[in-house]
Order: C-alpha cells, then sequence, then structure tokens
C-alpha cells in the first residue's frame, strides 16, 4: 500500500537542496539537485518507516504561506 507523504524543500546559500517529511518527524535529507533529492527523500521515507513503527497521520497538511512584514 502506498502513501502520499507532504515533502519541504528548501534550499542554502551554497547550492544545496533540503527535504523534510513533514509527517515522519526527523526524516530529512540533501542533495545538490531535485531529482537526486527527491530519489533521496524516497529512500529516507523507506528507511525510516523500516526502522520505526509508521505513525498515524491524524493532521492533514494545509499548505505554505509567505508573510511579507
Amino acid at each position: 500500500m502506498t502513501r502520499k507523504y507532504t515533502v519541504l524543500i528548501e534550499s542554502d546559500e551554497e547550492g544545496w537542496f533540503t527535504s523534510e517529511v513533514v509527517e515522519l518527524p526527523g526524516c530529512h535529507t540533501q542533495a545538490k539537485d531535485l531529482n537526486n533529492l527527491m530519489e533521496r527523500t524516497k529512500e529516507a521515507i523507506k528507511a525510516y518507516l523500516r526502522n520505526s513503527e509508521e505513525p498515524e497521520i491524524t493532521e492533514k497538511f494545509v499548505g505554505v504561506q509567505q508573510l511579507e512584514v
């Protein structure tokens, strides 16, 4: 059974991309390009689920908003 996860992606000043899986605390990785980042993120999710009990997801991710002040 497959499940969808929400992935937050950021880039730093050195050109690295990082991903964080919202539903899996501590599940994150990095790569130099987005294609590799997505592959590494899938691997990180599989490793996370293999090494721990899958958490019950009770909240639904709504979105990200940028606010200028």
